[in-house]
């Protein structure tokens, strides 16, 4: 294993300090370190943050190898300063047993550049009528520990009072999709004064609200541990808020996209701003961002949702929701934040790892630590090409945007999956 001298990187937006990486940790740290048998790495002006994590990726293989493989997705991670990625359910076969956690899990092992932890479905083929193999999954080689049937709302209160209960007693998660699908049957964007005018049916933000409150109730009921994935609305705030007072077991998880674009871009008919849930308003944002500084949202997720080309370039009506993420999702914090690094470094990696039992990663670059780090050019600007992203699909709503902050290099273990911006391998 070669051993790395990264010279002169701020860690965590501090005083510039080399990093010597060597047998997979971090194995010194100070000024003017020396290591002749070391490949030296000039960080000057370079941030070094603990290796991000993502709580809501999209990997889509098995099933769907046109958009996204475990591969694809896992350069697209890396590229984004990522080394640990939580695979979401919904794949084909969907993720409900422990052999395809499995598979999922071995994928990821074999590409090598991330660490891919599968998340496994609550109910069997995301159908919303029985629980799937919780306990199996839990068991396997994969180690699953959270449960979603994101793109879908375990709506069935009887359903997820079990799901909550089951996974109490291996201290699991319950990630819910926050939507009751009764108030959102033929909606096409956020419910508001943007539908009114475009005459599409809209997406109420109570039908956010209610889901997240009512789990919020019976997680507090049972003593099990709550996760809500991409929070969207200034309501579902302040019920998070409300059940932090009563010292429920919530965490809980914003987009990229919920944290900077608005309903408004429905009006350019473009398809690329469809996403579940939608985009909400100005003052919605706002909420959020504060929410987030607050630590009310402990999380910043991607929800990284590749589509192939024929599924999401379509007319609006018929496109499916879904944005890219990983590979802009530090500068659109960046962007959002401004250079706020021990910030970023908690909503980004220490908190998502927490939450996930990922205990290899989340950790800021100190001596013994494994070192899962990466180094971030905070003074530069790039501007996003879709066809220069390493994803298999090309919707992101970021095109031609001049995004702050670059990854320069990301290690997985102490070994680089990025150099000087590029994928290693």
């Amino acid at each position: 294993m070669t051993a790395y001298l990264i010279r002169g990187a701020g860690v965590v937006g501090g005083e510039p300090t080399d990093l010597l990486i060597r047998d997979g940790v971090v194995a010194e740290t100070g000024r003017g370190l020396s290591a002749p048998d070391a490949t030296v790495l000039d960080a000057d002006g370079l941030v070094a943050l603990p290796g991000l994590v993502d709580l809501h990726t999209h990997l889509r293989e098995p099933g769907r190898e046109d958009a996204e493989t475990v591969e694809s997705g896992s350069r697209a991670a890396a590229l984004g300063g990522y080394t640990a990625v939580c695979a979401m359910a919904n794949t084909s076969p969907v993720a409900d047993t422990a052999a395809v956690v499995e598979q999922v899990w071995r994928s990821g092992r074999e590409a090598g550049l991330v660490d891919v932890q599968p998340i496994g479905a609550v109910t069997v083929g995301l159908a919303g009528e029985r629980l799937a193999e919780l306990g199996a999954m839990a068991d396997s080689a994969a180690r699953v520990r959270i449960f979603s049937d994101d793109g879908h709302c375990v709506a069935d209160p009887r359903l997820m009072r079990r799901a909550l209960e089951q996974v109490r007693a291996f201290d699991g998660i319950v990630a819910q999709h926050a939507e009751e699908p009764r108030l959102t049957e033929g909606a096409q964007m956020n419910e508001g004064v943007v539908s009114a005018r475009l005459g599409l049916t809209g997406w109420p933000a109570v039908a956010e609200e209610v889901i997240i409150a009512r789990d919020v109730l019976l997680a507090e009921h049972v003593g099990s541990r709550l996760h809500v994935c991409h929070v969207s609305t200034a309501g579902s705030v302040e019920v998070l808020r409300h059940a932090r007072a009563r010292g429920a077991r919530v965490t809980a998880e914003v987009t990229p996209h919920h944290l900077l674009l608005t309903d408004e871009l429905a009006a350019t008919d473009d398809p690329v701003y469809k996403v579940n849930p939608p985009l909400r308003t100005a003052a919605d944002v706002a909420a959020l961002r504060a929410a987030l500084v607050e630590g009310v949202i402990d999380v910043i997720a991607t929800d990284h949702a590749p589509h192939a080309a024929q599924d999401k370039e379509r007319g609006w009506a018929c496109a499916r929701p879904g944005m890219l993420g990983l590979e802009t999702a530090l500068s659109i914090a960046l962007d959002v934040l401004g250079p706020a690094w021990d910030l970023i470094a908690e909503r980004m990696s220490r908190a998502p790892a927490r939450i996930a039992g990922l205990t290899g990663h989340g950790r800021d670059p100190a001596p013994g630590v494994p070192a899962n780090l990466t180094l971030v050019d905070p003074a530069a600007r790039r501007v996003i090409e879709p066809t220069e992203l390493a994803s298999r699909s090309r919707n992101t709503p970021y095109a031609r945007m001049a995004l702050p902050g670059r990854i320069v290099a990301t290690f997985l273990r102490g070994e680089p999956t990025v150099l000087d911006g590029k994928a290693v391998r």
